[in-house]
Formats: structure tokens, sequence, C-alpha cells
């Protein structure tokens, strides 16, 4: 006969049902812990922003007109994605020290690298939306994100200033390509001269709205084209849950400037491997080339693994499938997991494309 237990045995018990049950819920509800925890807790309108940066002051730019080996005539500017995780702030501090090692360790290399051949690179720091913005579609975030868009309008002109003449290419990645697609829009599309000097605009991972792009600066249709723009906001093939999830949370610019939700409107893809509108499938054999140039020193070339990834544009996003070497696999904790992927699956592609695009720029002027 089982004697019955003691005042210490039952706490143990309770203890240990406790702890079970715990653990249990942080499993399940995480992802709701750590978002909550990333919250400001203060509404926008209410809320100071950090101060602004001075773009005549070179330590407000990540990069200033950096170049590489054999780079060529082309002036580019290039807007970095989310890199600030949250917490106080609803928008990023200029050179927050985390946000800062993102930036440099994975961003630049990854997503700025692609364009080093084509000429100096300019990449503004700026007070971004946090990742807390990207994780709901409260107005407050919404605001957030749009306030942004202050700084990249400063950083544009002082950088079209130093940059009066010549080919130019404007690219951006995720809240990056966000805010390059309403300047482009609101600064390039009816500015005849801009526009005569535009070689390509590249969005990478982003929805954008295919009927809200100026006529001025249409849709790459092909890469015989200059002046037009090239955007596609992957996802994996099989994963159609992130797809539908991508679309039902993506939000565009309306014509006020502000952050509306997408709707029922088409989302705009163009296949960064072909440089084309065309919703064919495309082998894996015409990848130019995917690779994770994290930690590398800027201005060194990554090496670059070709003929393997297939992809297709449907149904707005570009979908694709996955190489299989542990060197493309989602890294870091919760919050880096929910920003740009640390690698580049395209790097070879765009590359090419925008080499392909700077030619026939140059080919139509005048000898």
């Amino acid at each position: 006969m089982v004697g019955r237990m003691s005042l210490r045995q039952w706490a143990g018990w309770i203890g240990l049902i406790v702890v079970l049950v715990l653990a249990t819920a942080v499993g399940v509800w995480r992802g709701d812990i750590l978002r909550a925890s990333l919250d400001p807790q203060v509404p926008f309108q209410t809320y100071t922003p950090p101060p602004a940066p001075d773009y005549g002051d070179p330590t407000a730019w990540a990069l200033r007109d950096a170049r590489g080996p054999d780079s060529g005539p082309a002036a580019i500017f290039f807007v970095h994605s989310t890199t600030y995780d949250g917490g106080r702030e609803w928008n990023g501090p200029i050179g927050d020290p985390a946000a800062e090692a993102w930036l440099k360790r994975v961003v630049l290399p990854n997503y700025a690298g692609p364009f080093a051949r084509a000429g100096e690179i300019s990449a503004p720091r700026y007070r971004q939306g946090s990742l807390y913005t990207r994780l709901t579609l409260r107005d407050d975030a919404r605001e957030a994100r749009a306030f942004a868009w202050r700084d990249i309008d400063a950083a544009f002109d002082a950088w079209i200033a130093r940059h009066p003449g010549g080919p130019i290419v404007l690219a951006g990645v995720e809240q990056g390509g966000d805010l390059v697609e309403r300047l482009v829009r609101e600064r390039v599309a009816d500015d005849p001269a801009l526009r005569a000097r535009l070689v390509a605009v590249y969005l990478m991972d982003v929805v954008v709205a295919a009927d809200g792009l100026s006529p001025q600066v249409p849709a790459c249709a092909n890469r015989n084209q200059a002046g037009c723009i090239v955007a596609w906001s992957p996802v994996s093939e099989g994963n159609d849950g992130a797809g539908r999830r991508r679309l039902r949370r993506a939000l565009v610019w309306d014509e006020r400037g502000r952050l509306v939700d997408l709707g029922g409107r088409a989302a705009l893809c163009v296949n960064p491997v072909t440089g084309s509108t065309d919703t064919s499938p495309v082998e894996a054999r015409l990848h130019h080339g995917a690779t994770n140039a994290t930690g590398l020193e800027w201005g060194v070339r990554p090496a670059l693994m070709a003929r393997e990834i297939a992809t297709q544009c449907r149904d707005g996003l570009l979908r694709h499938t996955e190489p299989r070497t542990e060197s493309f696999r989602e890294m870091g904790g919760w919050a880096d997991r929910r920003k740009s992927r640390p690698y580049n699956l395209f790097y070879g592609d765009i590359e090419s494309d925008v080499q392909a695009r700077l030619a026939v720029w140059q080919a139509r002027q005048p000898a």
C-alpha cells in the first residue's frame, strides 16, 4: 500500500507541473511573447523620434560612393532592409550597435554587393521602421514606416547633388525597397532629366501593386530594356501558406503617401533570373548564382553557386526551389529569422541583370 505523500513531495510535484505548463505556454506563444517585447508601448502620435541624420556628413552613410575592383560608370543609390529590432523605439536610432552589425555583416555584402561591378554605391543610414513595424498592421506601425521616407527623400537630395550626371541605379531590399518604390513615383517618374539617366530600379523582397507603377517607369518586360523596374517577392515552392500570408499582410503606398492594404490588387513579379515579367517556369540551368556573402569584407566578390534555383512568377510572387547546402539555412534568433535572408539566392542574376541594362543604357547615348 502506497503511503501518503509528504508536503515536500506534494510541493515537488506541483512545482514540476507548473514548470511543464510554463514551458508548454512558452513553446506555443513564444512568437507572441517576443513580438510583444518589441512593442514600444507608446502611440506614434506622442512618440519623439531619434535625431535626424545629416547627409552632408559622411558618417550618415553606411557606404558613400564606394567602388569595387573594375567597377563601371553608374552611381547606385541603395536602401537597406530592416536591421533594428525595436523595443523602446518605433524608428531605429542612427548607429544602433546591433543594427549596424547586421547591416555591415549581412545586408551590404549580400544585397548591395551584386551592384558593385556596375559602379559606385551609396547607402544612407536612416531612421528605419523597427522590425516590430513589419510584424503588425497597426496604424502606429504604418506611420512609423512612412516616417522613414523623410530620411530617404533627404538622402536622395544629397546623393543626386553629388552625382549630377551619368547613369543611375536605384535599389532597395525589403523595407528599403518599399521606400525606393515611393522614391521612383514621387521623385523620378515625373522628372525627365532623372528618367533619362535611369538604368533600372531593383525592388528586392518587396510586394508592389502592379497597377501602382507610373507608366513613365514601367515594369521590365525583358532584359533589353532600361529605365524600368525589376521587383519580386520570393516564396519557396510548396510554402503556399507563407505566400498567402505575404499577400494578405502586404502594405503598399497610396497617392497620399500612406501605407494601405494591397487588398485584391495584383502584385508585380519580374523574375530576376530572366529579367522579365514572363510567367513561364524557368529551369535551374538558367540560374546565374546564389551565394552566402555574410561576413565578407566590402569589395570581395563571393563564390557563386549557379544552376541551383528553379523559379516562376506565379500569382504575383516569385516561387522558387531551395538549395540544399548548409550555407543557405536560416540562422540566428527569432528576430533575425524575420529579417531579410542572410544570403542571396539571386546574387549572380542581379549582377548580370544590372550589367545588361547598363549596356543597353550606354548604347542609347549619343556618341
